[in-house]
């Protein structure tokens, strides 16, 4: 059984070794041993505060565990707040228009200016599944189930949530977009800018990142192409947060103009499908025939589990044998918080 739990310290060599698998670009799991072990911890201070009224900068970090081998399959976190203790930097497309009626000449040009206009909301993050789990709806899985963790502990978040997606690199890690910056205002290649982003040395992107609007016209055409598009083993996580309601509003990153996406916690599609049932007992776990998908989690925060199960639609109750009960913290009669996969 592949169970969703919070983070411990010693999942740092897994949690390691999903850096090192998930490639450039992945800006939130550097290969960095101080910085990995300083999210483990403040993942553990998040989930160990009991009196959250208002989000803050609590960083909720969760792995998929195999209950049967041990093993790490995957790694996925929330936000509750960004921007709070360091500047949350995006460019922001716009247009401007250059007219003159005198010479009936109408010009509306493409712009990136550098912005933080997201600071404050929460933030979904670090979503790796490693290669040989990436079947049977883990993904989706490992993906929505924080959906339901949203909409249990929703005092813990903003009433918006933004997901950066990857942009387009190489297997080297060059970025057409970033190649341009480097060109003009740096000078480090992709990768390193990436690094220094993601252990939290963003100095550099005020001191350097230009002041102005850039026109996008003014940029090589491989640069304009990979505005707002993601990278290709993105694709699938951004059509499954799109499906939940996210959508684009002009926001990208500042390194490889990767997309964000963004929506109102309210309004994502598991959020609102979700229901909170009781749990049931039963001496055999229910037959797949007669069950579809779903996603499951209880109402706890240290003791937080989410899994898949199978559940017949329409029934009052959740049906778990004694053993995936046992597995997500759950005993005879406890609520749980289910939607459809």
């Amino acid at each position: 059984m592949l169970v969703i739990r919070p983070i411990e310290a010693a999942d740092y060599e897994a949690l390691y070794s999903c850096a090192v698998e998930s490639g450039h670009g992945f800006t939130s799991l550097p290969i960095d041993q101080g910085l990995l072990e300083r999210r483990i911890a403040r993942a553990q201070a998040a989930f160990a505060k009991q009196d959250v009224a208002t989000p803050g900068d609590e960083s909720y970090l969760f792995v998929m565990e195999d209950t049967e081998t041990g093993e790490i399959a995957g790694v996925s976190g929330i936000e509750a707040a960004v921007g709070l203790t360091e500047a949350f930097w995006h460019y922001r497309l716009g247009k401007v228009v250059h007219h003159s009626e005198k010479l009936n000449i109408h010009n509306t040009l493409e712009t990136l200016s550098l912005c933080n206009d997201y600071t404050g909301v929460s933030e979904l993050c670090t979503l790796f599944l490693r290669e040989p789990y990436r079947h049977n709806l883990n993904g989706r899985t490992l993906s929505r189930f924080r959906m339901l963790f949203l909409a249990q502990f929703k005092q813990r978040f903003s009433d918006w949530v933004i997901a950066e997606m990857r942009g387009v690199c190489d297997d080297d890690g060059a970025s057409p977009f970033w190649d341009w910056l480097e060109q003009h205002f740096f000078s480090m290649d992709f990768p390193k800018a990436d690094y220094l982003s993601g252990i939290g040395d963003k100095t550099f992107i005020a001191e350097l990142m230009p002041r102005y609007p850039i026109y996008t016209s003014l940029l090589p055409e491989k640069a304009r192409e990979v505005i707002g598009k993601v990278h290709d083993n993105t694709r699938p996580a951004l059509k499954l947060l799109e499906s939940e309601g996210f959508r684009f509003r002009g926001f990208v990153d500042i390194f490889d103009a990767g997309p964000t996406v963004e929506a109102e916690v309210q309004n994502l599609r598991s959020v609102r499908n979700s229901v909170l049932k009781e749990v049931m007992l039963v001496d055999t776990p229910v037959d797949a025939e007669s069950a579809t998908p779903h996603i499951i989690c209880n109402t706890q925060i240290e003791s937080f589990r989410a899994a898949q199960v199978r559940h017949i639609d329409g029934s009052e109750k959740v049906q778990l044998s004694a053993e995936q009960a046992d597995k997500l913290n759950l005993s005879e009669g406890d609520t749980v918080r289910i939607v459809a996969l």
